[in-house]
């Protein structure tokens, strides 16, 4: 405990401007948890999720894990989503990735680091999908695209899910969303991987793959 002293030190400095600032934060927060939004993203320390989209804490809920996976095995991302989409009615979910993403270099590299290999290899099944193109791209572009790729992938497996399938079924407003984000400039960026209803799904998954394809040449 003595040695994780200087982060309860950065807490009480961090509550006591926050009070300061905005007296009714912490009463007003306690109180409630309305978000509209589902964040899936990376587990990376330098994605931190509401501080990209300047959303307050209560406004963006939040699962993260490497390389923003979404498996149909996954209890935790699946009840997080169950919780999200039945209990919050959030009415979107955003599936988003980052350039510069270590698990999926490792996979492009078919680099091997023990357990968490057999985690990469849902990304995996991404990269042998799209080997052809992969490898007919520029070697300076495989990354970025087979990033951008996985972000797409997991938006299909959001929208496949029972949860996000019965919601629709049910009349309820939700999107699914595809976006990356650049540890170069804070920027996100739209894949054009958008879902409103289950008889979009297909088509939209054929258009965000080709929009990335057409990518090829500009590197990010």
């Amino acid at each position: 405990m003595r040695k994780l002293k200087n982060l309860f030190d950065n807490n009480k400095r961090w509550a006591a401007r926050t009070s300061e600032a905005d007296p009714e934060f912490f009463k007003i927060l306690s109180m409630q948890q309305n978000p509209e939004y589902l964040w899936i993203g990376c587990s990376d320390s330098r994605v931190p999720a509401n501080q990209i989209v300047d959303l307050l804490p209560g406004e963006l809920f939040v699962h993260r894990n490497v390389a923003n996976v979404v498996v149909h095995t996954d209890h935790n991302c699946l009840s997080v989503m169950q919780y999200a989409v039945e209990v919050l009615k959030v009415k979107h979910i955003m599936v988003v990735g980052h350039y510069g993403c270590g698990g999926v270099q490792a996979v492009l590299n078919n680099a091997k680091f023990g357990f968490i290999d057999n985690w990469l290899r849902h990304v995996g099944d991404v990269k042998e999908k799209h080997l052809e193109q992969l490898d007919a791209m520029p070697e300076s572009e495989r990354l970025s695209r087979l990033i951008e790729l996985n972000v797409i992938e997991q938006v299909r497996n959001v929208c496949r899910t029972n949860i996000v399938q019965d919601a629709w079924e049910r009349g309820q407003e939700l999107s699914v969303h595809g976006w990356v984000y650049g540890l170069e400039n804070g920027h996100l960026h739209d894949l054009e991987s958008v879902v409103t209803c289950a008889s979009e799904e297909t088509q939209s998954y054929k258009k965000a793959v080709q929009h990335v394809l057409n990518k090829v040449g500009e590197n990010k």
